[in-house]
């Protein structure tokens, strides 16, 4: 049997229309329309410049001579209504008409206040600068292993509101300068000096040399801080939350004391800690 022979009937549809992509003529991509509307970065200028935040902590670097600022950033209102600018000459002024620029230069969960600082880091401090000065209390605060900038932070607000003559802290394993740390520490870290140091024990050892005790704290003692009567030159030594003193860092001190507490509670922050032995150092 023949096999029927069918004739293809003509397509009368026409042209098939096939979406086309449109470049940069036309209607433009999706991703197009996200790029040219995505918001600026703002980032520092310098290599290792950083963005402070915060009304105290820009204050405070501003009228700090040892800080070199490199400019003042912010939404012209918020500039306007701080006179933020007028502290210090020769720092220019940039003025951000979008708050999404500002937002992408802290992080997400740090109000702003709608100014920025761009600086560089402070100077290193010399540990043999915190020789004792006669007549008066010298109380230095050591944070071994403190890694919390928030805690850093809020231990360099206690100390210098509590008199501390400086803050020393590891060299790594601790935080280094940054918008939060720097609001945390309220323009702490603008007036008190911050020592990082290569090894907490052979520092503990300077310092001894220089005239100055050691207590640590731990909350496994009988001893109290407030008990300890160790004249004026006392380093206040700390550990971080978790794991507390570093056994050589402990053997490096005088004497071991806690905080009391009623028992409702296993510990205290760091920096409320500190923030008590600080008080009870400073007046015995």
């Amino acid at each position: 049997m023949a096999k029927s022979e069918f004739k293809k009937k003509a397509d009368r549809r026409g042209p098939r229309n096939r979406p086309q992509a449109q470049g940069r003529q036309g209607t433009p991509r999706s991703h197009d329309i996200q790029s040219r509307t995505k918001t600026p970065v703002l980032a520092p200028k310098k290599r290792d410049g950083l963005f402070l935040f915060g009304r105290h902590a820009v204050e405070a670097a501003l009228k700090n001579p040892a800080r070199e600022c490199v400019r003042l950033v912010g939404l012209e209102k918020a500039l306007k209504a701080s006179g933020l600018g007028a502290l210090r000459s020769g720092v220019p002024v940039e003025i951000v008409n979008d708050e999404q620029v500002l937002r992408s230069a802290v992080p997400s969960d740090s109000p702003h206040q709608g100014i920025l600082l761009e600086v560089r880091p402070l100077p290193g401090q010399d540990i043999m600068d915190l020789e004792p000065r006669p007549n008066q209390k010298n109380i230095i605060l050591m944070l071994d292993q403190v890694t919390d900038p928030h805690n850093v932070g809020a231990c360099l607000r206690s100390a210098a509101a509590l008199g501390a003559r400086a803050l020393i802290t590891q060299d790594r394993n601790s935080p280094t300068e940054s918008g939060v740390l720097a609001r945390a520490a309220a323009g702490g870290l603008e007036t008190l000096p911050w020592l990082r140091a290569a090894n907490l024990s052979q520092a503990l050892d300077t310092l001894k040399e220089l005239g100055y005790w050691h207590v640590g704290l731990d909350g496994h003692t009988d001893t109290e801080v407030g008990s300890l009567s160790m004249g004026d030159n006392v380093v206040i030594v700390m550990g971080s939350e978790g794991k507390g003193l570093r056994p050589l860092v402990r053997k490096h001190c005088d004497a071991i004391a806690k905080i009391p507490m009623t028992g409702k509670v296993e510990s205290l922050n760091v920096s409320n800690a500190a923030a008590i032995a600080l008080y009870e150092m400073g007046k015995a």
